[in-house]
C-alpha cells in the first residue's frame, strides 16, 4: 500500500490544484459578466421562482439578431476581410497621430456597422501590430483606450452597434430615423472629444508599416457581404427574423463551419442570463417601487449610474422594465458606457486584450482609463442633460 508522508500533499489535490488554476481560474476571469449574470438570474429564481412567464422575458428576435450577426462577422473575419479594409485605411497615413486616430475611427465606423464588441476584437489586434510593428508601443495604452471609448460610443449611433440599442430599438419599436436622431448630439461630441484627445496626447512622428499582402477570395466576400446585408435588414424589420435563423446558418454550415463555432455564445447566453434576472426583477414589487420612482425623477442619471454598478446591458434590460420614456434611457445606456471598467462588456474585452500583450501595465493602464474615461463620461452626461431640457 502507498504510503504519503506527514505534511506531503495528495497528488491527487495537485492534480486538482494544477486544473483550477490552469482552466478554471482563467475561464472565471475570461466570463466574469457571464459568471455574474447567471449568479444573479439564479439568485432572483429563489426569489420569483420560475413559471410559465419566464419564457415572455426573452427577446427572441434581439437573441437572433445578434447571432446573424456575429455569425456572419465571424465569418468575414476568417478571410481576413476587416484586416484587409483596415490595412488600407492605416496604410493611407504616414506618422503616428494620424495613424492612432485612424485607428479610432475604423473603430468607430466598425461598431456602428459590425457592434463595438466586434470591433474591438477586430480592430485591437491591428493597433498592437501597427504599433509593434513601428516601434510605437508607448501609445499602446492610449491607443486601446481610445479604440474602447470610440466602440462604446461610435455604437451608439445605429440600433445594432451597441447590443442595448437593439434590445431597446426592438422593445420600444424606435423609428429608425428618431433613434439616430436622438443619439447623434452625443455621437458627434464624442467623436470631436477623441479627435482633440489624439492630437493632444500622442505626437506628429514618422512611421512605416511593412506591407502583409492578402488576397480575398471574391465570391465568399460577395455571398458573405451578401448575408451580412440579410443580417441587417432582419434588424431595420424589413423581413421577419427567422428567416435569418434559418438562411444564415445553412449557409455558412456550406462555406464555413468553423465561423458557427467562433460565435461568441457567451456573449448570447448572457443575454439570456440578463433577461431572466430583469424580468424577476421587475416582478419584485419593492423594486417596481424602488426604480419605477427612481426613473421617473431623472431616467438620464439612473440609467448611467446604473451602467457603472452592474454594465450597460444589463441596465438597459432592467430599467425598460420601469418606464415608457426611451430617450434618456437611450442615452443613459450609451453614454454610461464610459466610466467603470465594468460599464461596458466591449472595455472588459479591451482590458484582456491590452493585459495578454503587458501583463505587468495593469496600474497605468487603469489610471489611463480610468482618468479618459470617466473625463468623457462627465462631458456627455452634461451635455446630453442639457439636450432634454
Amino acid at each position: 500500500m502507498r504510503t504519503h508522508a506527514v505534511g506531503q500533499k495528495h497528488p491527487h489535490h495537485i492534480h486538482l490544484g494544477a486544473i483550477l488554476y490552469s482552466h478554471v481560474l482563467p475561464f472565471m476571469k475570461k466570463n466574469a459578466v457571464l459568471l455574474i449574470a447567471l449568479v444573479a438570474a439564479a439568485i432572483t429564481s429563489c426569489i420569483v421562482p420560475p413559471d410559465k412567464a419566464y419564457l415572455d422575458y426573452f427577446d427572441w428576435k434581439t437573441l437572433t439578431c445578434l447571432f446573424c450577426v456575429l455569425a456572419v462577422v465571424c465569418a468575414l473575419k476568417n478571410i481576413r476581410f476587416f484586416f484587409f479594409l483596415a490595412q488600407k485605411i492605416v496604410r493611407a497615413f504616414k506618422n503616428a497621430r494620424a495613424c492612432v486616430l485612424a485607428l479610432a475611427y475604423v473603430t468607430f465606423i466598425g461598431s456602428m456597422l459590425i457592434a463595438n464588441d466586434m470591433a474591438l476584437l477586430t480592430f485591437l489586434p491591428l493597433g498592437y501590430l501597427v504599433l509593434t510593428s513601428t516601434g510605437k508601443k508607448k501609445y499602446m495604452a492610449f491607443t486601446f483606450i481610445m479604440q474602447n471609448i470610440a466602440a462604446n460610443l461610435g455604437g451608439m449611433l445605429t440600433p445594432f452597434g451597441n447590443p442595448q440599442n437593439l434590445y431597446l430599438y426592438t422593445k420600444f419599436a424606435i423609428p429608425t430615423g428618431e433613434f439616430m436622431w436622438i443619439m447623434l448630439p452625443p455621437f458627434l461630441i464624442s467623436v470631436a472629444l477623441i479627435t482633440l484627445c489624439c492630437f493632444v496626447f500622442v505626437k506628429k512622428e514618422p512611421l512605416s508599416i511593412e506591407e502583409d499582402k492578402i488576397t480575398l477570395p471574391l465570391w465568399r466576400t460577395l455571398v458573405y457581404g451578401v448575408l451580412f446585408a440579410l443580417s441587417i435588414v432582419i434588424v431595420f424589420r424589413v423581413i421577419p427574423f427567422w428567416i435569418g435563423l434559418i438562411v444564415i446558418p445553412i449557409a455558412l454550415l456550406f462555406l464555413d463551419r468553423k465561423a458557427l463555432g467562433k460565435v461568441d455564445y457567451g456573449l448570447l447566453l448572457t443575454f439570456m442570463a440578463f433577461f431572466v434576472f430583469s424580468g424577476n426583477m421587475a416582478r419584485i414589487p419593492a423594486v417596481q417601487r424602488a426604480f419605477g420612482d427612481l426613473m421617473q425623477k431623472n431616467s438620464l442619471l439612473v440609467s448611467t449610474l446604473s451602467c457603472q454598478i452592474i454594465s450597460n446591458v444589463p441596465s438597459a434590460i432592467l430599467l425598460s422594465q420601469f418606464t415608457g420614456n426611451y430617450q434618456p434611457l437611450l442615452l443613459g445606456v450609451n453614454i454610461g458606457g464610459c466610466g467603470t471598467l465594468i460599464s461596458s462588456l466591449a472595455s472588459l474585452i479591451t482590458f484582456r486584450e491590452y493585459l495578454s500583450h503587458n501583463p505587468d501595465g495593469v496600474k497605468k493602464y487603469l489610471l489611463l482609463f480610468s482618468a479618459f474615461n470617466f473625463a468623457f463620461l462627465g462631458i456627455l452626461l452634461g451635455a446630453c442633460a442639457l439636450l432634454l431640457l
